[in-house]
């Protein structure tokens, strides 16, 4: 059995051990003009205890818009439309390092933020 603390071989190159590759390498016109603003909102780093507030205030837990409908003996499900903005990662991404920001820097309890 393996410890936690041992190593394994990597066969392929990366920088971070967790790294994922993001969604948005795919190919085509839109992605290729989304991208300079992918890397904007990705590299924005949150340096301010108001702002770090803000975002987590302003940018959900978990999508508003998915709903469980029952009409007439029916149950309609509206799936979370949240994933159709093509900037839902990076926006995603933001909330985390404001809520990592406001926890290990401001030492502040950010479960009220968490669904």
């Amino acid at each position: 059995m393996e410890t936690i603390n041992q190593t394994h071989a990597h066969t392929h190159t990366h920088s971070h051990v967790n790294f994922h590759p993001p969604n948005y390498k795919k190919s085509g016109w839109f992605n290729n003009i989304l991208n300079p603003l992918r890397n904007v909102v990705d590299g924005f780093e949150i340096k301010n205890y108001r702002l770090a507030h803000l975002i987590c205030q302003v940018i959900p837990c978990c999508c508003p818009f998915e709903r469980t409908i029952n009409l007439f003996g029916r149950t309609l499900h509206i799936p979370p439309l949240c994933k159709l903005n093509p900037l839902y990662d990076e926006f995603v991404g933001m909330r985390f390092r404001a809520l990592s920001y406001l926890t290990d820097v401001c030492g502040e309890d950010v479960t009220k933020y968490i669904c």
